[in-house]
C-alpha cells in the first residue's frame, strides 16, 4: 500500500476545515497512488512519499500562475513536482506541491453541475498525476492522463469528467 505524507495548508477562508480537507485528500490520493502502482506495475517506495497541498484563492493562484507559467490569470490547480519524473516511474521521497484555488473550483463545479467536493476530487487526482510526470500537452499524453484520471475517479465513484470531450490540450 502506498504511504503518503500529505501536508495541508489552508490559506483562504471559505474552504472546509483543515481536518476535513486532510481526510479527503488522504482518501483520494491513497486511491490514486494505489492505482498508479498497480497500473504501472511498479512498487511504490517503501518510505512515505511527501507532498503538500495548498488550498488558496484565485488571487494567490493568479500570482503563482503569472510567475511560474507566464499566465496572469487564475486557474483551478497547479502542480510543482519536486523532481522530474517520467510517467510510469515512481518518485523519490519528495513528490512536490499542489495548489488549488477555491473560487475557481466552486465556479467550475457549478458550471459542470457537480458538487464542489466532486470537482475538488477530480482536481486533486489531476494535480497528483502531474506530480508523477503525466501531462496533457500532446494528444497522446492527454489521452493517457485522462484515462488514468477516469479510472481513478471511477474507483472513487465519480463519473468520467471528460465524457464527450476531445483530450485536453
Amino acid at each position: 500500500m502506498a504511504q503518503l505524507d500529505i501536508q495541508i495548508s489552508v490559506e483562504n477562508e471559505g474552504w472546509p476545515e483543515e481536518n476535513v480537507l486532510q481526510t479527503h485528500a488522504e482518501k483520494v490520493l491513497s486511491v490514486a497512488a494505489g492505482h498508479l502502482a498497480e497500473a504501472e506495475r511498479q512498487p511504490f517506495p517503501n518510505q512515505p512519499v511527501e507532498l503538500s497541498i495548498v488550498f488558496t484563492d484565485d488571487e494567490a493562484i493568479r500570482e503563482i500562475n503569472a510567475e511560474w507559467r507566464g499566465m496572469d490569470k487564475p486557474t483551478n490547480v497547479l502542480s510543482f513536482p519536486a523532481f522530474p519524473v517520467k510517467p510510469g516511474k515512481m518518485p523519490g521521497p519528495m513528490l512536490g506541491d499542489i495548489v488549488i484555488a477555491r473560487e475557481t473550483v466552486e465556479r467550475e463545479a457549478a458550471d459542470l453541475d457537480k458538487t464542489t467536493e466532486e470537482h475538488l476530487t477530480h482536481l486533486l487526482v489531476h494535480g497528483f498525476l502531474h506530480l508523477f510526470g503525466y501531462d496533457h500537452i500532446e494528444n497522446d499524453e492527454a489521452e493517457r492522463m485522462e484515462m488514468l484520471e477516469t479510472r481513478i475517479l471511477a474507483t472513487l465513484g465519480l463519473s468520467d469528467p471528460y465524457a464527450g470531450q476531445d483530450p485536453i490540450t
